[in-house]
């Protein structure tokens, strides 16, 4: 592979660009980033990373041996009408786009291409993502190294079935926010209890890092490290107690669920919509 054409410049471009910058896997030279106009934003991202940007996109495309789809997924129909006549049967595919199927993706350039689709999450930003990744049989063994060496550069890659990527997205794409919106409450937590908002932040984030560290080296199942923790009658037991009569646990279930279904709805929009088109 060596030419890269990104189209998107939100913050999961920028992850990418800056992975495969830094592992030197494409030269800066050979990737050219799109968007709609942000002119600003797309200079941005050249002076800090090296990288080229331009609104031809006939240019662009034909000179491209892989596209990234990194635009918001209600635009990707758009997107590809403007230049599926530029790209070729060879030229690969790689979405990042929550809920968009390949096969709607395949009615849109409206030909058989090679396909990777792939769900990071946020935390590619500091290297740490959690990728789930799916291919088309159209995808070539070189083509899939590419693609797994450059989502390495921002963190683990899992190889699935693409009926699995919505549950992905539902538990590790939207994960980051959950973890989030549970340092919120423990922030607010800490604050209650008399805590500066710098000391609980200090301590959660450790606090975090130490869990994730036991979870990951530890034999012992997280049910298992948390009865450890868990002394009859102390204080985890008693906090633990009030998670139980809110039913915590089920709403973070039911939470994962609906993402799930959320991705499923958004995938089922779009192909609904490509036959109503036809």
């Amino acid at each position: 592979m060596n030419k890269l054409a990104i189209i998107g410049a939100g913050s999961m471009s920028e992850a990418l660009i800056s992975g495969i910058v830094s592992s030197k896997i494409i030269e800066t030279t050979d990737i050219t980033v799109t968007n709609r106009g942000n002119v600003e934003r797309l200079t941005e991202l050249q002076e800090r990373y090296g990288i080229h940007y331009s609104f031809d996109l006939e240019k662009t495309i034909q000179e491209a041996d892989a596209i990234i789809l990194a635009m918001k997924p209600k635009d990707v129909k758009v997107a590809i009408t403007q230049w599926k006549d530029y790209s070729t049967e060879k030229t690969l595919l790689i979405s990042v786009l929550a809920g968009v199927n390949m096969d709607s993706l395949q009615r849109l350039i409206g030909t058989e291409v090679p396909i990777a689709r792939a769900m990071p999450n946020t935390s590619a930003a500091v290297g740490k993502s959690a990728t789930g990744i799916s291919f088309n049989s159209f995808v070539e063994a070189e083509q899939k190294q590419f693609v797994l060496d450059m989502f390495e550069t921002v963190g683990s890659v899992t190889f699935v079935e693409e009926d699995q990527l919505d549950a992905i997205t539902g538990l590790s794409g939207s994960g980051p926010a959950y973890i989030y919106y549970l340092v919120e409450a423990m922030e607010k937590g800490g604050l209650n209890i008399g805590l500066d908002r710098e000391v609980a932040n200090e301590l959660i984030v450790q606090t975090l890092l130490g869990a994730a560290e036991m979870i990951a080296t530890s034999s012992k199942t997280p049910l298992e490290l948390r009865k450890n923790v868990t002394s009859p009658g102390g204080t985890t037991e008693a906090g633990i107690r009030v998670l139980d009569q809110f039913d915590v646990q089920n709403a973070f279930i039911t939470c994962i669920q609906e993402a799930t279904s959320q991705s499923k709805r958004m995938g089922k929009a779009l192909t609904d919509e490509l036959k109503i088109s036809k």
